[in-house]
């Protein structure tokens, strides 16, 4: 594992830790403000991989702020929870450039129990379902469609629950059951957001050669507003299906800016759903590679570039 990369933040002596999440860990700044950590850590079919991938943190980190940008110039009205990229006084001097780049500083909010997922392709467990039975998530599908065809209607939403506990997993639920959960009238703001919030974006990288095929979103509640807030990462390798345009064919399933060569390996080797399997050098590099150029086409510059001015 490379000596770069950052495997578990170490703050505690600084800021108390809410959560650690499969990549995130969260801490508490103040009653109003949450630092997100974001670490080079990897997880494939739901449980953490014992190598990091170097880099990934600030890809991750860098590349959803620069979508909070691009989304609130597009929709005037999105209220986002990103506040900063300068780290809190309460990071200590000396970790100052370990953690520069890899941290925000959000408001924090009441989080909505459930993942927005918007599909604009039938592709992935959207493929399996509907050629199981016609349907994704319980919606029915024109029939006909080959793998990874555009939803002839347009992007579909396709809520999931959100896993409480480890071990538990993201289940799909037909739109309908997301209002049992957040309740009607944010269940379709909450809808209303995302396909408009995939619709800009998917344009957008159309643009610079990218298809994002899916995506999740999560949201949040101001209370004091009543305004459904955009948090957590947003439209990353991490949390998104992005296709090379170039490379996308009707009936086949296309390469993909992640983590698909990591997942490759562990099915090959008997290794999926095993914890902490250390992964190959090339594997690791391979996977270094493809999130870094998906950094490089959306925003038009390299992680490089944009860590070394940041610094400076």
């Amino acid at each position: 594992m490379s000596s770069s990369a950052l495997v578990t933040s170490n703050l505690t002596g600084s800021m108390h830790l809410l959560a650690q999440g499969k990549v995130r860990d969260l801490y508490e700044i103040n009653n109003s403000t949450l630092l997100f950590v974001t670490t080079d850590r990897i997880s494939a079919f739901d449980v953490v991989i014992g190598s990091a991938i170097p880099a990934k943190g600030s890809v991750l980190c860098l590349l959803s702020v620069h979508w909070f940008g691009v989304l609130s110039q597009a929709i005037p009205s999105l209220r986002t929870h990103f506040l900063t990229l300068e780290l809190p006084p309460q990071v200590p001097s000396d970790l100052y450039d370990r953690y520069y780049n890899r941290c925000m500083q959000v408001r924090k909010f009441e989080i909505f129990k459930i993942e927005a997922i918007v599909r604009g392709y039938v592709t992935g467990s959207a493929w399996s379902s509907y050629k199981k039975d016609g349907t994704v998530c319980g919606i029915k599908i024109q029939e006909g469609l080959q793998e990874s065809e555009p939803f002839p209607d347009g992007p579909i939403y396709t809520p999931s629950t959100k896993a409480v506990s480890p071990g538990d997993h993201d289940e799909n639920i037909h739109p309908d059951q997301a209002a049992t959960i957040v309740g009607v009238r944010y269940a379709k703001r909450i809808e209303e957001l995302s396909l408009s919030l995939y619709n800009c974006a998917a344009a957008y990288a159309l643009e610079r050669g990218i298809i994002i095929a899916d995506t999740k979103f999560e949201f949040g509640l101001d209370k004091d507003t009543d305004e459904v807030v955009l948090v957590d990462e947003v439209l990353t390798p991490d949390s998104s299906r992005f296709w090379p345009a170039s490379s996308y064919r009707i009936g086949e399933s296309p390469p993909s800016f992640d983590k698909q060569h990591l997942r490759d390996w562990l099915t090959s080797n008997n290794l999926k759903g095993q914890e902490n399997v250390l992964l190959p050098e090339h594997i690791v590099r391979i996977t270094e590679a493809k999130y870094k150029e998906a950094y490089e086409r959306l925003v038009g510059r390299t992680l490089e570039e944009d860590t070394a001015s940041a610094t400076k």
